[in-house]
């Protein structure tokens, strides 16, 4: 089974869980529902983006746990318990976390809980997910993480607690010293087996080592759009839960998102729910090797 789990944007929102269904509407098993065109940049576009490409590549769909969270540490703790108390019972595959307030002693319960898991799953790690493992030093326990530039400079930073308090002030990363971030934050053991730092130019990591990049094609209009990088982490989370090989799917995640933003022309007004409807045409053209070809 592939796990989602993760907070989303909406006060009071109590824990909810179950399969994931993403047609006309994004739903999570029978009380969890919104419009598609409501879909907003947060673990809904990550789960959505999991389940049509499950159902593209093949496999069940994922099974999702959410709570509403605005930073109240309400909704995370709620996950955090779920995860902790409950998530083994489901036997996931591949574990992934999103959007989830950096509570140190809730994660602490969660990783110590999953040291005794009878089959670990593979684990990613994305936003939030990366806030609280870093600098409690459970990176190392993860198998792949999906960080920005700026996220990638607090992975890098030894003595960084949040990615708002890294050397460098986020905006200001340097796109050319991404390398040089990758090897300090493996130096400093505050990375997974895998990196898929996503940018400008993404990067594929394995070991501290960059294995492949991926720049093309480039579509400027994404960098303005809400949730293009959570459907990065949706999109490798359905490939990994698929049976690819962990650098093989950062490698095909990457590409897969960047031909459907090509396949949806996009402007700056686009919704995330229109280029999420075209992944099914990317996978085919990514795992198919036919040559990318606009609308």
């Amino acid at each position: 089974m592939l796990v989602l789990a993760g907070t989303v944007p909406f006060k009071g929102l109590p824990l909810k869980q179950g399969v994931a269904r993403f047609d006309d509407d994004f739903a999570i098993g029978d009380n969890f529902a919104l419009p598609a065109a409501e879909l907003m940049h947060c673990t809904t576009a990550m789960i959505a983006t999991a389940t049509i490409a499950c159902r593209a590549l093949g496999t069940d769909p994922p099974y999702a746990v959410i709570a509403g969270c605005l930073g109240e540490g309400d909704g995370s703790k709620l996950v955090y318990r779920f995860l902790a108390e409950q998530a083994e019972a489901l036997q996931p595959k591949v574990l992934t976390l999103h959007y989830i307030l950096p509570i140190r002693l809730a994660a602490e319960k969660f990783i110590e809980s999953l040291r005794h898991w009878k089959n670990k799953p593979i684990l990613i790690a994305d936003a939030g997910g990366m806030y609280v493992m870093k600098p409690a030093g459970f990176a190392g326990d993860f198998d792949l993480m999906t960080p920005d530039p700026g996220e990638m400079a607090f992975l890098a930073d030894p003595d960084a607690i949040h990615p708002a308090y890294v050397r460098h002030f986020i905006s200001e990363v340097d796109l050319t010293a991404i390398p040089r971030l990758i090897k300090e934050a493996y130096e400093h053991h505050n990375a997974p087996r895998v990196l898929l730092v996503k940018g400008n130019t993404d990067y594929i990591v394995r070991d501290g080592e960059i294995v492949a990049t991926v720049s093309e094609p480039d579509i400027p209009a994404m960098e303005c759009i809400g949730g293009t990088g959570d459907t990065i982490t949706g999109l490798v989370s359905a490939l990994a839960y698929a049976g690819y090989d962990l650098v093989e799917a950062a490698l095909y995640a990457s590409r897969i998102n960047r031909i459907a933003g090509l396949l949806t022309n996009p402007t700056p007004a686009t919704r995330i729910a229109e280029i999420i409807r075209h992944i099914p045409a990317a996978i085919e053209q990514v795992l198919k090797g036919v040559e990318y070809v606009a609308a």
